[in-house]
């Protein structure tokens, strides 16, 4: 049998009578939210192509509300590819997205209206004076079954270097994704899960509502992430399941540490790019465990931590062929050597990109993108994109994108490994290794970063000095301190824009310490 399409999956919550959404004042069983969005099948059904071969793509731009969640049940039911759009492109970007993916309708709310243009297309908009009177008055329509090869979602990759593409998943992708998750986790309908992320992003979907589906689990809704709440929200709710990317769980950390944090119901934080630190430190205040993992939006390579994975490392990959490749030699880079401090001595040869040799098959393509696809495929294979160097015993050490390389007197670096070593730094909270013209030759290292109070340079030379792992060539030329990295709602920082649109004050190094420029 073939595994279950997300919409088999939703179907079978229709007669459930267990809480299914919770957001601000108000609750739905999963009964009523999968009759919500059979309404709002009902009601975009007039724009839904005759052209059964036509694409039917649904625009959405929402915050994270009920009304979010619903848009993406019913897209779901009727077999229409849900279109998350990002607010944080504007004009003609934001006017490319919906172009580009084919969007028939837009659904839009009061507080995303004004960022939107002039599409020409039809708007749903779901704070319009008579939109429940409109909803309660539709009854239900039917709508085929989607297979497990109809395309449910179009998700916009993050854009930190790019312009995004919109990756493809299919109703058969999400629904093996949700059971996938259930299985890994140990889920079942009495967790209780927290969505903060943004429904327009993958880990949204798959790591939050996805599994609750699978499940029958409740999904508590939040407009807008909120470190002071969270834990109040927690206990609250009764929130066993946390997903996040990025830096909420620092956000969260820099509240005011209580004796009785421990005391919640929080089971597993999940997510990805957390810092070791951050791990470790929200662990054990918390009394939950963090799994942090890696993966693409695209689907095809994962990689997981595990118990014994060694600090800096990103673990171990989920698929067995995953390796690092040098795309010259068309062969597995030489594993990482490390001298006595643990430094990297062989970056130039052991870092290469994660490739699935076996990935072309997971992967669904891109919306009207040959050629992105074609990068991707590269060879036979998947090609993700970004780099990394593994170890003896097989773990991965993430390196940064394929365009996160530095030249410095001669010698490759990647930024990655970079980063890392300044977030150990107790006062940075966010760090963007970038390269910066050297006025002989190649490249020297800027660090752009966020601080948690003053920079104090002495302090930083000190801190440098102290790693016994410092690259020779990795101790910054230029630290630039920034008011916030520009950053996308996932909160993935956007390194074009690192060095060319940011602001701040900067100091140059000489000798072991810091003197700022005028």
């Amino acid at each position: 049998m073939s595994d279950p399409t997300f919409a088999d999956l939703l179907a079978a919550r229709a007669d459930d009578d267990n809480t299914a959404l919770i957001f601000e004042d108000r609750s739905w069983t999963w009964r009523e939210t999968v009759a919500e969005a059979r309404q709002r099948v009902a009601l975009v059904r007039p724009h839904r192509p005759t052209d059964p071969t036509a694409p039917w793509h649904i625009g959405v731009f929402l915050e994270n509300t009920a009304e979010h969640v619903f848009w993406w049940l019913a897209a779901t039911l009727d077999g229409a590819a849900f279109v998350g759009l990002n607010p944080t492109r504007r004009g003609p970007d934001l006017q490319r997205d919906i172009d580009y993916t084919d969007c028939r309708v837009v659904v839009v709310d009061a507080a995303r209206r004004p960022l939107l243009p002039d599409t020409g297309l039809p708007l749903v908009e779901v704070d319009a004076e008579g939109y429940a009177d409109r909803l309660a008055s539709l009854g239900s329509v039917s709508s085929p079954a989607p297979t497990p090869d109809t395309v449910l979602s179009l998700i916009f990759t993050s854009g930190t270097t790019s312009a995004p593409k919109a990756v493809i998943c299919t109703q058969g992708r999400m629904g093996r994704t949700a059971l996938q998750q259930v299985a890994r986790r140990e889920l079942t309908a009495a967790d209780r899960f927290y969505l903060v992320m943004p429904l327009f992003h993958s880990n949204g979907v798959m790591a939050g509502l996805a599994p609750a589906v699978a499940t029958g689990a409740s999904v508590v809704v939040r407009r807008k992430f909120s470190a002071s709440n969270w834990l109040r929200d927690v206990r609250k709710h009764g929130v066993t399941f946390f997903n996040y990317v990025g830096k909420p769980l620092n956000y969260i950390l820099t509240t005011p540490a209580q004796a009785d944090d421990a005391d919640n119901t929080l089971r597993i934080a999940f997510g990805n790019e957390a810092s070791d630190r951050d791990i470790a430190r929200f662990g054990e205040r918390f009394g939950c465990r963090v799994i942090d993992s890696f993966g693409s939006s695209e689907g095809e390579i994962q990689i997981m931590r595990t118990p014994d994975t060694p600090p800096g490392s990103i673990g171990k990959p989920a698929q067995p062929n995953v390796a690092v490749m040098d795309e010259e030699t068309l062969q597995e880079c030489p594993r990482a050597v490390f001298d006595e401090q643990g430094r990297l001595v062989n970056g130039d040869e052991a870092i290469g990109e994660i490739v699935n040799p076996d990935g072309v098959a997971l992967f669904e393509g891109y919306w009207k993108n040959p050629e992105a696809e074609a990068a991707r495929t590269r060879h036979g294979w998947t090609w993700s994109g970004d780099l990394a160097y593994r170890d003896e015993a097989g773990f991965f050490y993430f390196a940064g994108r394929t365009g996160d390389w530095l030249r410095v007197d001669g010698e490759n670096l990647a930024a990655a490994p970079i980063e890392r070593l300044l977030l150990r730094h107790p006062n940075l909270t966010g760090v963007a290794v970038v390269a910066t013209p050297d006025p002989a030759v190649g490249d020297q290292v800027l660090a752009v970063v966020e601080v948690d109070g003053d920079f104090d340079p002495e302090a930083f030379g000190s801190f440098l000095r102290a790693q016994p792992d410092l690259g020779t060539k990795w101790s910054p030329a230029y630290v630039k301190v920034v008011d916030a990295l520009p950053r996308t709602p996932s909160n993935k920082v956007i390194k074009r824009q690192v060095d060319t649109e940011l602001t701040g004050r900067v100091w140059r190094r000489d000798g072991d310490t810091y003197r700022p420029l005028g």
